[in-house]
């Protein structure tokens, strides 16, 4: 049973919005300004699972938290898609003339930074997270300084919404991944999606002949992400998603992708989430 979980973030956060989600009210957060923190409180056993953000539909992956999963030898268990609304957000009374500086994560500036364009007078400053600014501005009465946060990060920071969804694409869209020290707890007949990775080595046609056994196993392809491996210049890793309708056809492409691919890797098994 999972009673702690260890979020980026503090209250009012999309990771903590996601605990709620995913899980319930009642669980128990540990908050963590950095991923490193969260894959710690895992790893030490501080939490009993973690949420961390994996891509972004605007944004693309967040690719520091594939290595992460995979240097701690952690395991995907679950996923969650959460609609990211950003809002901007001040201390009462103010209006949007009188916000000389908007702090938040350099992701939400990103993805804001058309609505900004119109008030040229406000400078954007890069931080650690949503919500933590907006916890900031509360807690030292801080005028002249707005958040990009979630509506929730609002109410539980007491500040008023001075605009409602700025991202410059409407339909925004973050993957988390649920993440547990060990593997997943539910049968093999609800699994319909995994994640792995390999290594391929500089032969012609190395790659394509992987994801031709994928294709032939009747697996989906959804995601495929490189990571440089630093002790080998110019040598890859490959992340890569997978959905299917029989776990049997993944097990199959699994026993014969572990023999074709170096350092082959199942990161997790676990239920599609995206229908």
């Amino acid at each position: 049973m999972i009673t702690t979980v260890a979020i980026q973030g503090v209250k009012g956060s999309f990771h903590h919005i996601v605990s709620q989600q995913y899980f319930d009210d009642s669980v128990k957060l540990v908050e963590c300004l950095t991923f490193d923190r969260v894959v710690d409180a895992l790893i030490t056993k501080e939490s009993d699972a973690a949420i961390m953000a994996l891509e972004n539909s605007i944004a693309g992956s967040i690719i520091p938290n594939y290595a992460l999963i995979d240097k701690y030898d952690l395991h995907v268990v679950g996923e969650h898609y959460l609609d990211i609304q950003h809002n901007l957000m001040a201390l009462p009374n103010q209006d949007i003339e009188s916000i000389k500086e908007v702090f938040s994560h350099p992701m939400a500036l990103l993805q804001c930074k058309e609505f900004f364009k119109n008030h040229p007078h406000i400078k954007l400053v890069e931080d650690k997270d949503t919500a933590e600014v907006a916890e900031r501005i509360q807690k030292h009465k801080l005028k002249g300084v707005g958040a990009i946060a979630s509506v929730m990060a609002a109410e539980v920071f007491d500040l008023d919404i001075m605009a409602k969804s700025i991202q410059t694409i409407k339909h925004n869209e973050t993957r988390f991944a649920i993440v547990k020290r060990t593997n997943s707890e539910i049968p093999e007949s609800e699994m319909t999606k995994a994640s792995i990775k390999f290594e391929t080595d500089h032969k012609r046609g190395s790659l394509a002949a992987i994801l031709n056994v994928m294709s032939d196993c009747k697996l989906n392809l959804t995601k495929i992400q490189s990571l440089p491996i630093i002790e080998t210049p110019w040598k890859y890793a490959f992340f890569v998603d997978v959905t299917f309708e029989n776990y049997t056809d993944f097990k199959k492409a699994k026993s014969i992708m572990s023999i074709m691919g170096e350092s082959f890797k199942v990161l997790g098994e676990y239920k599609n989430a995206k229908i």
